[in-house]
């Protein structure tokens, strides 16, 4: 997997350089050429972003406790990203006034005022839109974290139900084994008693043989 992310990587890093290099190339091209141009920034700016999506993907496939350095690389691309992204509107837009400048000529010069409020509007616009971009992203990364502690806690959740049924299983083996040992005790107990009982019958033997020999020796002395 890892391999996979790093082939994404050096593709989207020679993509990020061939796109800035272009980038900044626009202002000075002429008019045919900077629009080819543009067409072809956006058009790899859709590739990174499709680089950027394969990386997120390989990046969910790690596992948690791999995937924080990857996080943190993916966090950096997708910042510049963005700033590609910014740097391309305002190329555009230097572009675009540009154009219309051409277009009108000495009649633009009439419409100065004009212009100047249009790119204040268009600055004012794309920094509303730079700050909607900066609060997507802290959302998407607060999606992430919201989406590795599920995982987290998923993996939590199945390790402490492993270790209930390895609990269970102990408990069931040790409930066998004191079965087994209450069995024993018994079997113990039952040839101790046996034992203790063969002992008493020897000793009775043993004294019922000794008056017998010593009712014999009397029987004989007295016999004399």
């Amino acid at each position: 997997m890892s391999s996979d992310f790093e082939g994404y990587e050096q593709d989207f890093a020679v993509l990020t350089a061939e796109i800035t290099s272009k980038i900044a190339r626009v202002p000075r091209l002429p008019p045919d050429e900077k629009k080819q141009m543009v067409a072809n920034v956006e058009k790899q700016l859709e590739e990174a972003r499709e680089l950027l999506e394969q990386m997120d993907l390989e990046v969910r496939e790690i596992p948690p406790q791999s995937r924080g350095m990857y996080s943190n690389r993916m966090r950096s691309y997708k910042q510049e990203m963005g700033k590609l992204e910014t740097d391309f509107k305002r190329s555009r837009i230097a572009y675009s006034d540009e154009v219309r400048n051409e277009l009108l000529g000495d009649a633009g010069n009439s419409s100065e005022n004009q212009l100047i409020k249009l790119r204040e509007e268009r600055a004012h616009l794309l920094d509303n839109t730079e700050r909607l971009e900066r609060s997507s992203r802290r959302l998407e990364a607060g999606y992430q974290i919201a989406v590795e502690t599920e995982q987290i806690g998923q993996e939590m959740l199945e390790n402490l139900s492993h270790d209930r049924e390895k609990i269970q299983r102990a408990r069931d083996r040790l409930r066998d084994a004191d079965a087994n040992l209450g069995k024993s005790s018994r079997i113990l107990t039952g040839m101790l008693r046996r034992i203790i009982q063969n002992r008493i019958l020897l000793v009775i033997l043993g004294i019922i043989v000794v008056i017998a020999i010593l009712t014999a020796i009397t029987f004989f002395v007295k016999g004399h």
